[in-house]
C-alpha cells in the first residue's frame, strides 16, 4: 500500500491511498491537526509514504513523536532516474527541466519489506499540485512508468534501480532521525579541549591567546609587522618577500621550504582551522541541550555520498571527538568498514582472488601475503593508485603488479576510466550514473579535432580527458560503496528498533560514508554490535548475492568517540 502526500506539511494535506496495483482506494484532505493523528493511525498498517521531500515532511512527524518505517522520496528518486543511463529513453528523462529538478529544500524492516516490489501505478492523477508546482501523484506515476519501461528490456537493471530508490529513501529517513535526535555532545569537554589548544575563550571575539601569540611570531619572522596571517594574499606576498619560493600557502608547499616561519605558520593554520570550524562559535550554533544537530544532505555528492548543509559533521577533527560522550548508563557503539572500496570493486568485477585477499580482515595485508607487493604501506599505495588513477610516483609504479594479480578488479576501474575519457557515462552497481562532462571538456575535445588545432589544443584535450577519466574511475567504486553503506544503515535501523526495551532504544547517531555510531543503552552493547555486523553481511548479500566478499568491520563500544581510534 502507498500513501501519497500532497499540499503542505504545515497546512492542509491531501492524503491519497493507492493499493498495490496503483488503484486509488481513497483520498482525503486534512488540516494540520487532523494530519498528525491520521499518520499515526495509518502507520500501523506499514504503508510506504510517498512525499515530495523527506526533509520537508518528516521533521513535522518527528516533532510530533512519530517515526515511519518506509517512504519514497520523490525528489531524491527523480534525481537518480533523471540521470540514470538505464532510464535515458524514458519519458521522465526526456522531459524538459521542471520543478522536480530544483535544488533540495532549505530546511532541513530491511528484507522483503523495505525493498519489496513496487508494482505498477495507474495513470497520473488529475489532482492539482501544491504551491511548489510539484504534483506528487503525477511524479510518482512517472517514476514507476520509467521503471516499468526499463524492466521491459533490462529487468535486472530495473530491479537494481528499484533497490537504489528504496535505499536512498530509507537514508533520507535516517538522516532526519539523526538530525532530530542529535549526537551526544559535552560542551564542558569541548570547551576544555579548546582552552588547552587555543587558550581561554576571548571575551569580545578576536583571536584566542595562542593564535595571537603565533601571529606575532609569524610577523616577526617574516619582518611584516602589519601582516594578517588569515589573509591568503597578504601572507603569500610576505612569504615571497622573505625569500620563500611558493605559489600558494598550502601545507604541502610550505613543508618543502626551509625557513623558521614554516613550523609556527603550519601550527597557526591548524589551530585557526579548528577555531573557525569547531570553535566556541560553532558550539554555540550547533550544540543544543547536549546534542549536536547536523543537517545531512542525502546524495549531496554526485557519487551518492552524503554531504552536510552546515556544522561539518563529516569532518569532526580528532581534537574535539572527546566531546562526543554517551549519556550516563549508555554507550557509543562505533563501527568502521575496513578498505570498503577495494572490496566493492572485487565484488562488482567478480574477482575472487581480490576478494580472497580480504577474507581475513585486512585486505592490504592480504595483498602482501599473496606476494603482490612487499609491504602493507605499498599495498595501500597501489590500491589508492588504482582507485584514483595515479600516473606518477610509487602508486603508478606498483599498478602493473595489481593488474597482473587482479585483472578483473583493476580492469573494471580501468574500463570506467577509458569510458570517462571518451565522455561516456558510467554507472554504479545499482544504477546511479555519472554526469556528462561539462562544457569546457566538450569545447576542448572539439577544438582538438579541428584541422587547424595545434599541439596546445591537443594537450589540453588530453589533460581534460584524463581528468574526467580519473573521476569516472573512482565514481563506480565510491558510488557503489555508498550504495552498500545505505543498505547497511537501512538494515541496521530496523534491527535497532527491534532491540528497544524499557531502558531505551539504541539508535543511529552518526554516519560518515563507511562509519556509524550507535547510541545505545549500555546493557544492549553486545546486541547492537551483533546487529551492526549482521546488517553489513545482509547488505553484501543484497547487492552481490552469494559472491564471497567479506565486508570486514571494526566494532567497539566506548564511552567517548576519541576512544574508538
Amino acid at each position: 500500500m502507498f500513501i501519497v502526500l500532497g499540499g503542505s506539511p504545515t497546512g492542509r494535506v491531501t492524503l491519497t491511498e493507492l493499493d498495490s496495483s496503483g488503484t486509488r482506494v481513497s483520498a482525503v484532505s486534512l488540516s494540520r491537526d487532523e494530519f498528525i493523528p491520521e499518520v499515526m493511525r495509518r502507520e500501523k498498517s506499514r504503508p510506504r509514504w510517498v512525499w515530495e521531500d523527506t526533509a520537508l515532511w518528516y521533521p513535522v512527524l518527528l516533532n510530533a513523536g512519530i517515526t515511519v518505517e518506509r517512504c519514497h522520496d520523490l525528489r531524491l528518486c527523480h534525481g537518480i532516474l533523471r540521470r540514470a543511463e538505464a532510464a535515458r529513453e524514458t519519458d521522465l528523462a526526456r522531459r524538459p527541466s521542471n520543478a522536480w529538478d530544483d535544488s533540495p529544500a532549505e530546511q532541513v524492516v530491511l528484507g522483503t519489506t523495505l525493498f519489496d516490489d513496487m508494482t505498477d501505478l495507474a495513470d497520473a492523477s488529475d489532482e492539482p499540485g501544491d504551491s511548489t508546482g510539484r504534483d506528487a501523484l503525477a511524479e510518482f506515476a512517472l517514476q514507476r512508468a520509467a521503471l516499468d519501461a526499463i524492466a521491459e528490456t533490462e529487468p535486472a537493471a530495473a530491479a537494481r534501480l528499484q533497490l537504489l530508490l528504496a535505499a536512498e529513501s530509507s537514508g533520507a529517513l535516517i538522516a532526519e532521525e539523526m538530525r532530530a535526535r542529535g549526537l551526544p555532545w559535552r560542551t564542558d569537554v569541548h570547551d576544555r579541549a579548546l582552552t588547552e589548544l587555543l587558550g581561554p575563550r576571548p571575551l569580545f571575539g578576536g583571536r584566542p591567546e595562542k593564535l595571537e601569540t603565533l601571529s606575532d611570531t609569524i610577523r616577526t619572522l617574516l619582518e611584516s609587522p602589519g601582516l594578517n596571517p588569515d589573509s591568503q594574499q597578504d601572507l603569500l606576498r610576505a612569504l615571497k618577500r622573505a625569500g620563500l619560493s611558493v605559489t600558494s600557502t598550502s601545507k604541502w608547499e610550505l613543508r618543502s621550504q626551509k625557513h623558521p616561519v614554516v613550523d609556527p605558520l603550519l601550527e597557526y593554520k591548524k589551530l585557526s582551522r579548528l577555531n573557525s570550524a569547531n570553535g566556541w562559535a560553532w558550539m554555540d550554533a550547533w550544540v543544543r541541550n547536549g546534542r549536536f544537530h547536523p543537517e545531512y544532505v542525502v546524495g549531496g555528492v554526485v557519487t551518492g555520498r552524503w554531504a552536510t548543509r552546515g556544522g561539518g559533521a563529516l569532518q569532526l577533527p580528532a581534537q574535539v571527538r572527546g566531546a562526543v560522550m554517551a549519556d550516563d548508563g549508555w554507550t557509543l557503539v562505533v563501527a568502521d568498514a575496513a578498505q570498503l572500496e577495494p572490496r566493492i570493486i572485487a565484488a562488482m568485477s567478480r574477482d575472487e582472488k581480490m576478494a580472497a585477499a580480504g577474507r581475513q580482515g585486512d585486505l592490504y595485508q592480504g595483498l602482501v601475503d599473496a606476494g603482490v607487493v612487499d609491504t602493507r604501506a605499498n599495498a595501500k599505495l597501489a590500491m589508492l593508485g588504482a582507485l584514483y588513477g595515479a600516473t606518477t610516483g610509487e602508486s603508478a609504479r606498483l599498478m602493473p603488479r595489481l593488474m597482473r594479480a587482479y585483472p578483473l578488479a583493476i580492469g573494471l576501474v580501468e574500463h570506467a576510466a577509458r569510458s570517462g575519457e571518451r565522455g561516456d557515462q558510467v554507472s554504479t552497481w545499482l544504477g546511479r550514473s555519472s554526469p556528462h562532462p561539462g562544457a569546457d571538456w566538450q569545447v576542448a575535445q572539439r577544438a582538438a579535432t579541428e584541422s587547424e588545432s595545434g599541439a596546445a589544443d591537443e594537450r589540453r584535450a588530453r589533460q581534460l580527458a584524463r581528468d574526467w577519466g580519473r573521476f569516472t574511475r573512482n565514481f563506480v567504486a565510491q558510488g557503489t560503496a555508498a550504495e552498500w553503506a545505505l543498505c547497511w544503515i537501512a538494515g541496521l535501523r530496523i534491527r535497532l528498533r527491534a532491540l528497544a526495551d524499557e531502558r531505551g532504544e539504541p539508535h543511529l547517531a552518526f554516519f560518515l560514508h563507511d562509519e556509524v555510531i550507535v547510541h545505545s543503552p549500555a546493557h544492549l552493547a553486545d546486541a547492537v554490535a551483533d546487529a551492526i555486523t549482521s546488517a553489513a553481511e545482509d547488505a553484501g548479500r543484497l547487492l552481490f548475492g552469494s559472491f564471497p566478499v567479506n565486508f570486514a568491520l571494526t566494532v567497539v563500544a566506548v564511552s567517548s568517540y576519541d576512544q574508538a581510534k
